[in-house]
C-alpha cells in the first residue's frame, strides 16, 4: 500500500462527500481547524495525540493523516514510535498491529 496514493483517495471521497453534505464537510473542517491551532498544547503533541487515538481506534487513513500531519509539525520518528508505544499501552494487541502501520506510514513519507 502506498499512503501517499491512500491519502489522495481518502481526500478525494472526503470532497465528494462534502459536496453531497456541504454543511457536515464543512462542519467537520471547522472542527478538526479549531482543534489543531497552537495553544496550551503544540499542534505537533495534538497531532501525536490523534495518531495514538487513530491506532486504538484501527483507523488505517486516520494513522496516515496523522502521522503526515505530525511530520509537517516537526515530529520526528522517535516521536512517532512513542507515540506507537502509549497506543499500545492503552489498546493492547491490536494498536500492536495498527501502530506498526504508523511506523510504515513515517518511513514512506519520510522517504
Amino acid at each position: 500500500m502506498s499512503w501517499s496514493k491512500q491519502l489522495e483517495t481518502v481526500q478525494s471521497g472526503m470532497m465528494d462527500f462534502g459536496a453531497a453534505l456541504p454543511a457536515v464537510g464543512e462542519g467537520f473542517n471547522a472542527l478538526h481547524e479549531a482543534t489543531t491551532v497552537e495553544g496550551a498544547l503544540s499542534m505537533k503533541h495534538k497531532e501525536l495525540q490523534a495518531l495514538a487515538i487513530g491506532i486504538s481506534k484501527q483507523c488505517v487513513d486516520c494513522i496516515g493523516f496523522h502521522v503526515k500531519a505530525a511530520m509537517e509539525a516537526g515530529a520526528t520518528r522517535a516521536e512517532i514510535a512513542e507515540t506507537v508505544g502509549v497506543a499500545i499501552l492503552m489498546g493492547g494487541g491490536p494498536a500492536y498491529m495498527y501502530g506498526i502501520k504508523a511506523l510504515d506510514a513515517y518511513d514512506e513519507m519520510a522517504g
